[in-house]
């Protein structure tokens, strides 16, 4: 968040800079009010991008063998251009390489799921798939040593998880 803050004053200020330079060159025929707007313009272009392009960043920053398995994207009155292109503010990755399968279950996998939302910290959440039903689980001791006593809930139907999970 820091790091995205210092980038939009610095486009602003690269922006600003080239405005002014611009007049300069044109012997100061250009508006005084043109450097503010070049200012404010690509702070704004900096933002936009920064929000708009957060999943995909997210995305290619994932080690190998951590998958996508699902997207939420959200609209907002105050940022129009979201009702054409959705924002993604949370992502749901989990890591199919260290899933793990239990001899006396074969249908259940234990696996790793990792919760990414936009200003937020990332959670890792230990979560039971039953690749019959389609279902899953958090991880407790109890569940762990009983799984068919665990509360289980559907997984939502937009979400690749099982399919990732046990195809894997």
């Amino acid at each position: 968040m820091f790091l995205e803050l210092i980038a939009t004053i610095f486009a602003g200020l690269g922006a600003a800079g080239v405005a002014m330079a611009l007049n300069k060159f044109t012997g100061g025929r250009l508006p005084r009010w043109i450097a503010p707007v070049a200012a404010g313009a690509a702070m704004l272009g900096v933002t936009i991008w920064s929000e708009m392009t957060w999943a995909e960043r997210i995305t290619d920053g994932l080690p190998s063998g951590v998958v996508v398995a699902q997207e939420v994207s959200e609209t907002a009155f105050y940022r129009p251009w979201t009702y054409i292109w959705p924002q993604t503010t949370r992502l749901v990755a989990v890591d199919v390489v260290t899933a793990k399968r239990n001899e006396a279950a074969p249908e259940t996998r234990l696996v790793d799921l990792y919760l990414f939302g936009r200003w937020k910290p990332t959670s890792r959440v230990p979560q039971l798939i039953d690749c019959t039903t389609g279902q899953r689980a958090d991880v407790t001791d109890a569940t762990l040593a009983n799984p068919r006593a665990a509360g289980w809930r559907a997984i939502d139907e937009t979400s690749e998880l099982n399919t990732l999970v046990c195809e894997a």
